[in-house]
């Protein structure tokens, strides 16, 4: 059984250049989703969400292997990141901050093995976000993106560039909510070794 691993085959969406930025064209993929907000390295709701996704997500694995006969690596955690105030990015004011946390999915894996899995986790697992997680599509369409080492706290002055250098640059400007997927396993990873793409969703600039 051949396994599928969406870091490998999508090497164009879930790697990225250190040293520059690139524009990339994000396709319709399925995610399991939760939406929060707060202050991700306080609040305890972010913790139980992360939790609730893993936990779901490796319920899809194990009925996809057993009912499909497919199996799959699952994905990395990622998030889309919004506020009123899109300054706050910049600031670091997390509490401002409004997250959807989500997974990736295989193409193979729709709404109703989802809820399998979901019912599976209800049955099995105690979880106070579990009955939050949803399937959904996200089509991202063009985006710029570049991949950030270190801790979280230091991104500031990367999208800073990528939206007062990079973007006029290139005749674009945002759309939709700044996207962050974390190739690092945060509990195991010093925050120096943090590897995280940042991603942008872009349309062209007014004339």
């Amino acid at each position: 059984m051949q396994n599928y691993d969406i870091k490998k085959e999508r090497r164009d969406l879930y790697s990225a250049r250190r040293d520059r930025f690139e524009i990339v064209d994000v396709p319709r993929m399925g995610f399991l989703m939760v939406d929060g907000r707060g202050d991700p390295n306080t609040s305890a709701d972010y913790r139980a969400v992360v939790e609730a996704l893993y936990t779901t997500a490796y319920a899809v694995r194990a009925i996809a292997k057993k009912e499909l006969a497919r199996t799959h690596t699952v994905g990395p955690l990622e998030g889309l990141w919004t506020a009123e105030d899109l300054s706050v990015f910049t600031t670091r004011d997390h509490d401002e901050w409004n997250w959807t946390l989500m997974i990736v999915q295989p193409g193979w894996v729709g709404s109703a093995l989802v809820d399998e899995a979901r019912d599976r986790v209800r049955r099995t697992k105690n979880l106070s976000a579990g009955h939050r997680v949803r399937f959904e599509d996200c089509t991202e369409g063009q985006c710029v993106q570049i991949l950030h080492v270190g801790p979280y706290d230091e991104e500031a002055p990367t999208i800073a560039r990528m939206h007062e250098e990079f973007m006029p640059a290139e005749k674009l400007v945002p759309r939709g909510h700044h996207h962050e997927i974390y190739l690092s396993d945060a509990r195991r990873t010093q925050p120096g070794r943090l590897r995280t793409i940042l991603r942008q969703p872009v349309g062209p600039a007014p004339a």
